[in-house]
């Protein structure tokens, strides 16, 4: 069963003058008392009013096929229509105020986050968190409707890498590629190998002198404890703005200290990791790039084994490693899903390991033309 949403007050306007009976509609942050004339002369059934002001009237006539579900007086809108965008999460930054961070958007609604509590409960707020959270899930839903499943793809990694290592140059070139190649590239969102992801496809469309002129910016702060970190993004962002390629990234509040990077054109920003977390795995069914990292990694990499082997998703997709001695030798992953692999532990893995950037995108490319 689907439900049309209508968010906007010129959408709910031309639908009740067009119809008379209005069945299995989705209405948010709508102020119906406006439209009160309007309204009196509508019926409404399997409709679901989403924190709507609504006449008293019309509360009072619809029957119990729809559902409403009021507000709740929380510094975020828990019934949002779209995914975030960085402005809207940095709204109130200004880059040469440095001070000014603790007062954006962003930053308002981690210190709520704190001061509730990671785990509250408090049942009002978790509520709230809740629907907040399946609000981005469905906008989320909607913006990966236009692409092939098989062309999207994740890239994994430590929120650690430092922007002056060559590994994060090589994860913005693959990530470039990628994005000009038609894939959409979708990351935790934080900073790291993450913050790669998006700076690379941030940069498609543009030449590799472009991106090279880009690192000595960031370099400056290599890390997002660095004084500069977000100022130079937003240098780099300003100087070379992206508009006809974009990228999905998918922090957490749980996380909420470390920023959210403003590269990624879409941000999906849950309050619980856990869904955040098996999200990425679930849509990337183009393949997962894993770049050096620690524990964290190292879930998603077993997580993601596990999907592959029960072919949670109707089939399988590559699990592409970057970095041969890391993953050999360091971080002995490959090997061992090697070996389980062929002894039968595990099925279905397409399992492959490089070093270079374009046999990496080759893995991917070829999974993608099966």
């Amino acid at each position: 069963m689907t439900y049309i949403e209508i968010d906007t007050p010129d959408r709910l306007t031309v639908l009740l003058q067009r119809t008379l009976h209005i069945n299995q509609h989705v209405f948010l942050n709508l102020d119906f008392t406006a439209l009160e004339r309007l309204v009196a002369k509508n019926t409404f059934s399997d409709c679901i009013f989403l924190g709507c002001t609504l006449p008293q009237e019309l509360s009072e006539r619809l029957d119990d096929s729809c559902l409403i579900l009021p507000s709740i007086s929380v510094p975020y809108n828990i019934y949002r229509s779209a995914l975030y965008s960085p402005m809207e999460l940095y709204a109130g930054y200004d880059p040469a105020i440095a001070e000014s961070f603790d007062e954006c958007f962003d930053s308002r609604v981690y210190r709520h986050y704190l001061q509730q509590g990671k785990t509250t409960r408090n049942i009002r707020i978790s509520l709230a968190r809740s629907l907040h959270d399946h609000s981005i899930s469905d906008a989320m839903h909607d913006f990966l409707s236009s692409y092939d499943e098989r062309q999207i793809v994740g890239i994994m990694g430590g929120h650690g890498l430092l922007r002056t290592d060559e590994m994060y140059r090589k994860i913005a070139r693959i990530s470039k590629q990628l994005t000009e190649l038609g894939y959409l590239m979708i990351s935790g969102g934080g900073p790291g190998a993450m913050e790669a992801t998006h700076l690379g496809a941030w940069f498609a469309g543009r030449s590799e002198e472009e991106l090279s002129e880009a690192f000595p910016i960031l370099d400056t702060a290599p890390t997002f404890r660095d004084e500069g970190w977000l100022s130079t993004t937003f240098e780099v962002i300003n100087r070379w703005p992206q508009q006809n390629f974009c990228s999905l990234g998918v922090p957490t509040w749980l996380y909420g200290h470390e920023p959210a990077t403003p590269f990624a054109t879409h941000i999906a920003k849950y309050f619980e990791n856990s869904i955040r977390e098996d999200g990425i795995l679930t849509i990337a069914k183009g393949g997962i790039i894993f770049t050096p990292g620690s524990a964290g990694t190292l879930q998603e990499i077993f997580q993601d084994a596990v999907q592959n082997h029960y072919l949670s998703f109707g089939y399988a997709s590559p699990m592409v490693f970057l970095g041969n001695d890391y993953w050999t030798n360091e971080m002995p992953i490959y090997p061992l899903l090697n070996d389980l692999s062929q002894k039968g532990r595990y099925r279905n893995l397409i399992l492959s390991m490089a070093d270079s950037e374009s046999e990496i995108v080759v893995h991917i490319r070829s999974f993608s033309k099966e």
